[in-house]
């Protein structure tokens, strides 16, 4: 067996999670505003892994632990490690925790998120916000669908930039090249880079909703 003793939590728990011996359905979650169906060929697992992979590097926002699983109960997919979260979400919180906000709004903006709900946001008993729900990200068409226009016309936050020019750099020749080769196609690939380079750009301000398709339905 190897010796991981010098692995950091987060990698410990994606070794659990892809290695667990046996997984066994617990039900449904009734409260989520959709169903979630095995499709031949699918790629939606990919994704909510490439998210994850992206936050590690650029370091935000907090993401629970993600991999891909080979073998479970419907085939391939993705297991992601539960958070323990109460009932707080973005829309209460909306006034509060600024920075971690900017910092959601910010990564839906670079992977292109298409669904950022504000039940997306969840709250643990310390007060750290979890993002999950990365499933429809990362299309080479703009499709930015999201809750979260707070920061509508503000450039890029400075103590920011650092982050993003470490992505840029792994994913054209570090780790995040090699995760996100196997996760997304080269097109997706190529234009996360532009949205990385974009944002870095000093003309650069956050989106504005172009229409009422804008905001996810239901909000929550």
């Amino acid at each position: 067996m190897p010796d991981r003793s010098s692995e950091s939590p987060a990698e410990a728990t994606e070794h659990l999670l892809a290695r667990l011996p046996e997984m066994r359905l617990a039900g449904v979650l009734h409260g989520a505003s959709n169903y979630t169906f095995l499709a031949q060929a699918g790629t939606l697992y990919k994704r909510e892994v490439a998210a994850y992979q992206l936050s590690k590097v650029i370091g935000w926002p907090s993401i629970p632990p993600t991999v891909v699983r080979r073998r479970g109960p419907h085939g391939v997919g993705m297991v992601q490690l539960f958070v323990d979260a109460d009932q707080r979400h973005f829309l209460g919180e909306q006034s509060l925790f600024r920075d971690t906000w900017v910092k959601v709004a910010l990564f839906d903006v670079i992977t292109n998120n298409a669904d950022r709900k504000s039940g997306h946001c969840l709250f643990d008993a310390d007060d750290r916000v979890w993002v999950i729900d990365h499933g429809l990200t990362f299309h080479t068409d703009h499709k930015l669908r999201t809750v979260i226009w707070d920061f509508a016309g503000e450039p890029l936050p400075g103590d920011l930039c650092g982050d993003v020019e470490r992505a840029l750099t792994s994913l054209q020749s570090g780790v995040l090249s090699r995760a996100m080769d196997r996760l997304l196609s080269p097109a997706e690939v190529d234009m996360l880079r532009r949205r990385l380079r974009g944002v870095l750009d000093p003309r650069w301000r956050f989106p504005e909703p172009t229409s009422a398709w804008s905001i996810p339905w239901p909000p929550i």
